[in-house]
């Protein structure tokens, strides 16, 4: 006599955690249980569905988003972060917490730090510690995202002055394994010769030291145009932060504008498909999510909805 039992195994898929996969066993047999896979449909639907996907690249989030509860409740908010399906964190320890002992519990969590970030003093001043801190996170980027200057002022002395220290800090990142990446903020777009001191900045930098992380509000706010960069400088961007900006916001060169004005991917001004294309062609190498509102509850998991249901 035989006897009908079914199981569900649960496999590796693209775009998700995992699926499920009913098999149901035939016993009673004489040499051999036949299993018939009762979700074959679906799993193809499944993995056609993510071969259409314009965005396929593992999603990361910038902890400046959760900065609200990370330093301060570090275990529950990576219990958060990892329950949306993020599993790369550009960051670093909370205030209190060792390097190591941040990166362990990220780790039992499932999340991986591939970037970590400096201020400018840090790089000049104390650039060992910086070295010192990204290996003890398991970092191999460091990302410094604001130049000293006057602000809406940036001039040809500080991006001078910027040039010369990140090729310094920079040379002694590459020497132990770290790459250094200037996080473009906005206010580089002063106009300088036939272009704007974002120019200079990319062109007087040695790009075996010194490469770029392009926030994609920032760049736009500024006057700049993502596509145009991306396709420009091609693989000096290394890292990209996701966000848009509010429509109809008014734009200037001083690098910053309300914290509210952060929106939600395809609901701003951005013309996020283009900007994912030309950061695939330059070989960007992580992507962060980052929300600066108040709002990100509702709106990071919008974006990942968003970055989903984009098509080729």
């Amino acid at each position: 006599m035989s006897t009908y039992i079914q199981s569900t195994r649960y496999f590796p898929c693209p775009g998700q955690d995992s699926y499920p996969v009913s098999f149901l066993y035939i016993t009673g047999m004489p040499y051999y249980r036949l299993p018939i896979v009762t979700c074959f449909v679906f799993c193809c639907i499944s993995l056609n569905s993510f071969s259409q996907q314009l965005f396929r690249e593992p999603l990361g989030i910038q902890a400046y988003t959760f900065r609200r509860s990370l330093p301060f409740n570090t275990a529950a908010t990576l219990d958060t972060i990892r329950s949306m399906g993020i599993r790369l964190l550009e960051g670093g320890a909370p205030r209190g917490m060792t390097p190591e002992a941040f990166r362990k519990l990220c780790e039992e969590k499932g999340i991986r730090i591939p970037s970590t970030g400096a201020s400018y003093e840090e790089l000049v001043n104390r650039t060992d510690s910086v070295v010192y801190k990204a290996r003890a996170l398991g970092a191999s980027y460091v990302m410094c995202s604001w130049i000293p200057h006057s602000r809406g002022a940036f001039s040809l002395a500080d991006a001078q002055k910027a040039v010369a220290d990140f090729n310094r800090a920079g040379q002694r990142l590459q020497e132990n394994g770290l790459t250094l990446c200037y996080h473009v903020h906005g206010y580089e777009f002063q106009p300088y010769g036939n272009g704007t001191l974002l120019d200079y900045l990319v062109m007087q930098t040695n790009p075996d030291y010194v490469s770029f992380e392009m926030d994609i509000l920032w760049v736009q706010f500024g006057g700049g145009d993502p596509v145009t960069l991306l396709n420009r400088y091609g693989n000096r961007w290394k890292l990209m932060h996701l966000k848009d900006l509010r429509k109809g916001v008014a734009k200037d060169l001083t690098g910053g504008t309300s914290q509210e004005n952060d929106m939600a991917l395809g609901t701003g001004e951005l013309d996020i498909p283009g900007i994912l294309k030309a950061a695939k062609k330059a070989g960007i190498r992580y992507y962060f999510i980052e929300d600066e509102s108040s709002a990100i509850l509702t709106q990071v998991p919008q974006t990942i909805r968003y970055l989903k249901s984009l098509k080729k």
